[in-house]
């Protein structure tokens, strides 16, 4: 299994931004623009939030199997890598929605202000997009917790 690279989820960012961009002002000249839904900011920090309770949860465990606590409940190394797989597919999945809903939210910010639905609109894209990033970081947080011991040495993939 290969590590997430941030250079990639920010080229998947930015290509999405500016394509999304492009067609919220080819979109803006027919008179409408797609809405950003205010559940997109939500669900994006309740996958960030599942995340990282997931990365805290297997880190506890690992934690209490090293020290041979009595009790101890071991992690499942298909437990774990199905975990790293479910990150590492949020992440990039996030990357391309968030590149979207910046690339509106720049087009809004440069535009139309004034108009309080569309700034009410570019409140949502930017909170999806700060959102987007906690996604991220809690995927590279949990492929950190999932990596073997001797990963670390070689600087290879997470556990699988």
């Amino acid at each position: 299994m290969k590590q997430l690279r941030l250079g990639v989820l920010a080229g998947l960012f930015a290509a999405a931004g500016v394509l999304s961009w492009g067609g919220a002002r080819l979109w803006d000249t027919v008179g409408t623009l797609p809405s950003v839904p205010l559940a997109a900011p939500v669900v994006l920090a309740v996958i960030a939030v599942v995340l990282l309770a997931t990365a805290l949860s297997i880190r506890s465990r690992l934690r209490a199997q090293r020290e041979r606590r009595p009790g101890a409940k071991g992690v499942e190394p298909l437990m774990a890598a199905r975990a790293v797989v479910f990150g590492q597919a949020s992440a990039l999945v996030t990357s391309l929605v968030c590149g979207m809903y910046g690339g509106v939210g720049v087009f809004l910010l440069m535009n139309s202000l004034d108009v309080p639905a569309r700034r009410d609109q570019a409140i949502y894209a930017g909170l999806s997009v700060l959102a987007g990033a906690s996604v991220v970081a809690a995927a590279f947080f949990l492929e950190r917790v999932c990596r073997l011991p001797d990963d670390e040495d070689k600087g290879a993939a997470p556990a699988a």
